[in-house]
């Protein structure tokens, strides 16, 4: 009896070892090969994520519209010479002189009000979304 639980727990024993050995090589090839998935999924990650880009906010005045602008400028006395189309440093100095004559904030930057001041402005520019517009007639109740 004791040969036999001495034989069982020496076969017990070499079955583990083979197990343990023969699993080892397969665990590190898996892993490789998960490893090398990973990577691969991470440069079409990045590839994605390049995507375009949107750019927010205004746009800058074209050449001819800060012309227009250092036109009027130039017609109210603030800014002196001839009109070039680049908003240089005389440009932003006249700007801020225009503003602080009219009671505005004087920053130099070509903003909506100012625009308007200048003559520039369309019937809606810096006022808010239109109101739906309400119907004299009420609503159809139903007499349930």
């Amino acid at each position: 009896m004791i040969k036999r639980s001495l034989l069982s727990l020496i076969v017990a024993m070499l079955m583990i070892t083979v197990a343990t050995v023969g699993a080892a090589p397969r665990s590190t090839a898996a892993a490789r090969s998960s490893a090398k998935k990973k990577k691969v999924s991470t440069s079409k990650n990045k590839k994605k994520k390049k995507a375009k880009t949107t750019v927010h906010g205004q746009k800058a005045p074209t050449s001819d519209r800060v012309r227009e602008i250092q036109s009027a400028l130039n017609r109210e006395g603030v800014l002196e010479g001839e009109p070039t189309g680049k908003w240089d440093g005389a440009s932003v100095a006249a700007m801020k002189k225009y503003q602080t004559a009219h009671g505005l904030n004087p920053t130099g930057k070509i903003d909506a009000v100012t625009l308007e001041k200048l003559g520039f402005a369309s019937e809606t520019a810096g006022k808010g979304a239109p109101f739906p517009v309400s119907s004299s007639t009420p609503p159809a109740t139903s007499t349930h």
